[in-house]
């Protein structure tokens, strides 16, 4: 039991003991003691003195008095007015240290056959491009969410959803048949995905280049500026063509669908080079092509019972005006889909193919109003977890100078992001020293470890709600608040551990009961039983940062420790064998909280 649960249970006994009454739980209230009092937890009495009919002073002395001759847990305590500073008995750390010990995953909660079902979607991506840094920050996101709701006991299917139709892959398409000369990645020695993403760029500069010469052509017959570009970019002969062939590739047309699927193949085996470097995998992955028509067909029963209208012009529109929102587009008049179509037809084979329990989307905070809209047209279709769909709402990562663009070639891509990051790990430990007895193989691993680990660390810290900016050099720091701080201290303790075994001194099973503690070892103690606790926030509140937070915050604890009393040179065995122990939990709670980051630890740095 926890010692917040045992003092809990304790004071409530008090009460009734003192004054014949019990009270409810929330009149309990238990807090850390302030740093200038002594204690480790205080309560606080003024809730309780409609049940005493006491002074403060004089209920919180009863109740100190009463748990100090019958609570195992209390050693003693002191009164500031309204306020029982209580010291917990060194005896209890003990047993909370020894609770933690006895459980190799601790905080994690295993789920079972019974389990509720929670899918997530994340990644996302268009087969058009090569994914980008906003993309490095969604998987990342998405994956440790599947992390944390597998770790608060739910069974988890990971799913992606890839944009592989529409007008932006014609015209990556497009591009490749007119300007690409036969070009494929094994021709190029190019990743499929960068070698599409680079016709997309292609097909956008020449599309300007007409644009730019149309609208000067309009503007000589007379027309303003304004409305000559705008009737440009609708007559370039480019987007002309592009939009013909997206009707072909609606039609069937087996020309234009082999060539899609050709260049499709080449994209996919280049996402899946990024996902195994990112760490991050799906278990089912649903594509737009094949989920568009299940959402046309769905809406079309929608619209059969009355819940949506056709207007006069045979578009399809569901009214949302009673729910507070506008009305909503979901056939365009041709009878081709949208967006919202799409992602309907996606739910409508996810439940067909899982009994989900949970819908969570992991889509950018641009998207918010869409899933505002989907949750109520879903609901309205008769799927069970529409109402309660969540969309995990993340805010833009922006660079230095600005925001990214695909069309125009200015993204931070994940591959050159990836290599630049285990680049940068690698250079900073050579020139550190870390790596001087290190093979070339275990050189090229931690390195990779690290650079990947700061990479994660950097974009999970921060509320994913917020906008970020990144900063590879920020990211890659050894000190502060970064990933590889962290594993450097995971590193350090695993260090301290080998070096016992090899001087004989060996971890014991069981921990000393009569060992004195310092007020540090009580704090970290504390710090590492609050793991479980911060799981379940972070599983609650959707909430990866709150993690990253309690990581960084335990291993900053810990180097104090470390720094201010001897382990290995400690005389006193008892003290001796409790350090040990308490590191080593020390880092298998920081192991397991960065797992839930996806973030490797390593054994020397």
């Amino acid at each position: 039991m926890k010692i917040e649960q045992q003092l809990g249970a304790d004071v409530r006994a008090a009460i009734q003991a003192l004054y014949g009454q019990e009270v409810p739980d929330n009149l309990i209230q238990l807090q850390k003691t302030k740093r200038e009092f002594e204690g480790h937890l205080t309560l606080v009495v003024f809730p309780l003195l409609r049940t005493s009919r006491k002074k403060p002073e004089d209920t919180a002395q009863e109740i100190g008095d009463y748990l100090v001759a019958n609570s195992d847990a209390v050693a003693r305590f002191n009164v500031v007015k309204g306020f029982l500073n209580l010291v917990i008995a060194p005896a209890k750390w003990v047993e909370l240290l020894a609770d933690v010990n006895a459980a190799p995953n601790y905080g994690f909660t295993a789920p079972t056959e019974g389990s509720p079902l929670v899918m997530i979607e994340y990644s996302s991506p268009n087969t058009n491009k090569p994914l980008h840094l906003g993309h490095v920050r969604n998987n990342l996101l998405g994956w440790s969410l599947a992390q944390i709701m597998e770790a608060n006991g739910n069974r988890v299917v990971k799913t992606n959803i890839v944009n592989d139709r529409g007008i932006h892959i014609c015209k990556s398409m497009l591009a490749w048949l007119k300007y690409g000369n036969g070009e494929t990645p094994e021709s190029s020695g190019k990743k499929g995905d960068h070698l599409i993403g680079d016709y997309y760029v292609a097909f956008d500069k020449h599309y300007r280049e007409e644009v730019k010469a149309l609208a000067a052509q309009y503007q000589a017959e007379g027309m303003d500026e304004e409305a000559a570009t705008e009737k440009a970019k609708k007559e370039a002969p480019l987007i002309k063509e592009a939009h013909e062939m997206l009707v072909k590739w609606e039609q069937g047309d087996e020309e234009v669908r082999a060539l899609w699927r050709k260049m499709n193949e080449w994209v996919y085996a280049g996402f899946d080079e990024t996902y195994k470097a990112l760490g991050v995998s799906f278990d089912k992955i649903y594509y737009e092509s094949d989920t568009y028509l299940e959402g046309r067909e769905k809406v079309e029963e929608g619209l059969a019972k009355g819940l949506f209208y056709r207007k006069p012009d045979g578009s399809v529109w569901a009214d949302l005006t009673a729910e507070g929102l506008d009305e909503k587009l979901l056939l365009r008049a041709d009878g081709t889909s949208v967006y919202m179509t799409q992602d309907i037809g996606t739910a409508k084979l996810r439940f067909q193919d899982f009994p989900i329990d949970k819908m969570i989307y992991v889509v950018g905070n641009e998207q918010n109003y869409h899933f505002q809209v989907l949750s109520i047209l879903l609901d309205k279709l008769g799927f069970e977890w529409g109402k309660s769909l969540v969309h995990f709402s993340y805010g833009m990562v922006e660079l230095p100078n600005g925001k990214m663009k695909s069309r125009e070639g200015t993204v931070v891509d994940a591959d050159d992001l990836v290599a630049e990051m285990v680049r940068q790990a690698r250079e900073t430990a050579d020139e550190s020293g870390k790596f001087a007895d290190m093979s070339e193989d275990e050189k090229a691993q931690v390195a990779r470890i690290v650079g990947m680990g700061a990479l994660k660390y950097f974009l999970l810290k921060v509320d994913a709600r917020k906008n970020m900016l990144f900063n590879p050099e920020e990211s890659i720091d050894f000190n502060g608040n970064t990933g590889p701080f962290i594993q450097y201290t995971y590193a350090r303790i695993r260090s301290i551990l080998r070096k016992a075994e090899d001087a004989g001194i060996k971890v014991p099973a069981a921990l000393p009961t009569d060992v004195e503690l310092s007020t540090k070892e009580e704090d970290i103690v504390q710090h590492v039983a609050d793991f479980a606790a911060v799981v379940r926030q972070a599983g609650q509140e959707y909430s990866p940062s709150a993690v990253a937070s309690y990581c960084y915050d335990l291993v900053k604890e810990y180097n104090q420790f470390y720094h201010d009393f001897s382990i290995l040179r400690e005389e006193d065995a008892k003290k001796q064998a409790f350090r040990l122990v308490l590191s080593a939990n020390v880092a298998k709670v920081v192991r397991l909280g960065m797992s839930l980051l996806g973030i490797e630890m390593p054994e020397r740095m």
